[in-house]
């Protein structure tokens, strides 16, 4: 099947108990055994739950991979995935990754042993020369958060495979509609469901597909030994978004054009990041390996900080939070908000500026979306 029909059939949902066309949410704790030793498949929904299994299976179908975990949030899953290292481990991660990731891994893991290497994933050598004896994982963020840079991920899994090493990419921005970072030879994704999977601003989510055996039985006990698993009903909710994911995901990305050009052309702009622009530096590996751009845009105001204010403050469409993903439309400044964990100094050694606005381009009308942008800016 299509993607736009596995979204929808990936897993069969009708009740067999009355012929529910949508599955019920199976809202418990505890499952009954049948004998001592003996259950219908689930015991304690910590281990494993009926709505939860629906939504890991239609997310691995998605992402074609061998199956699926579901968590509380995108950072849970984070976590339960680093936690397959041990103390002494050495990670290569993407330096521009989300601010939340760099404080789990800077803050929390290191604490723990577990050692680190942040740099850009854009140039095989510096890969190469990162990898050390003790090199255990590669961690990708592919469009990365804030400044949508594009990862090659044929040549990376390439680097990684050479080494031995296991690959995890965050597949959030570009969600298994636009990028199935699987067919590439990624062993693990990890996705925030709060994000485009969800789509609807009312749930928050995680979840993890694996590749192997191996690496299931492994995430597997993870889960069910750290409790990090998501709820039956939030599960329940991120079915119901990934059912319209391919439908949104085309009008995100349809907004997100109308909105990076008009930024481009904009006398107040002084640069724009979508991967969908010619000029920017990724856009032909993207276009190479993904099906569609997404709806992430950042950019750079002119001016000093009173200039970026001015436009978080005066959009009137845009809402000033944190996240993206869903149907309406957010502007927020990552140096004190989603960033704002990561070193004043690290985020200007990786780009990201304290004059960085980034957008999460929601389903509105795009020239009302530009026309606020408009207004802001003082155009």
């Amino acid at each position: 099947m299509r993607f736009e029909t596995e979204a929808i059939h990936s897993v069969r949902e009708d009740d067999p108990a009355y012929g529910a066309l949508v599955a019920p949410i199976y809202q418990t704790s505890t499952f009954v055994f049948e004998d001592i030793g003996k259950t219908r498949g689930y015991d304690y929904s910590r281990t494993a739950n009926p709505t939860r299994k629906m939504l890991e299976e239609t997310i691995a179908r998605l992402e074609g991979g061998k199956a699926g975990f579901a968590f509380a949030t995108g950072m849970a899953a984070e976590s339960t995935i680093i936690h397959l290292l041990k103390a002494g481990d050495h990670v290569i991660s993407g330096d521009d990754v989300y601010g939340g990731t760099y404080r789990l891994f800077a803050n929390v893991m290191t604490e723990l042993g577990v050692q680190f290497t942040f740099l850009r994933m854009n140039d095989r050598k510096a890969i190469e020369a990162a990898v050390r004896p003790n090199t255990r994982m590669v961690w990708i963020e592919t469009p990365s958060n804030p400044l949508l840079n594009i990862v090659d991920l044929e040549m990376v899994v390439g680097v990684a495979r050479k080494h031995k090493l296991l690959t995890v990419q965050d597949n959030t921005f570009a969600s298994p509609c636009f990028l199935r970072p699987i067919d590439f030879g990624v062993d693990i994704v990890v996705h925030s469901t709060t994000k485009y999977l969800n789509g609807h601003c009312d749930v928050v989510g995680g979840a993890a597909v694996t590749t192997t055996d191996e690496l299931t039985q492994r995430v597997q006990f993870l889960t069910n030994a750290m409790g990090a698993c998501a709820s039956p009903f939030d599960c329940w909710l991120v079915l119901r978004g990934i059912r319209t994911l391919p439908l949104r995901m085309k009008q995100h990305e349809k907004n997100a054009f109308a909105v990076a050009n008009y930024l481009a052309a904009h006398p107040r702009v002084k640069r724009v990041f979508f991967p969908g622009l010619e000029k920017h530096p990724g856009h032909d590996i993207a276009a190479r390996q993904m099906k569609g751009f997404g709806g992430m845009v950042s950019f750079e105001v002119k001016g000093r900080p009173k200039a970026v204010n001015a436009v978080l403050k005066g959009v009137k469409i845009f809402s000033l939070a944190e996240s993206l993903g869903g149907f309406h439309s957010l502007i927020e400044h990552p140096a004190t908000m989603s960033h704002a964990s990561m070193p004043a100094e690290v985020r200007q050694q990786v780009g990201i500026s304290d004059n960085l606005i980034r957008l999460s381009i929601g389903l509105e009308n795009a020239d009302d979306l530009t026309e606020d942008l408009g207004q802001a800016l003082g155009s």
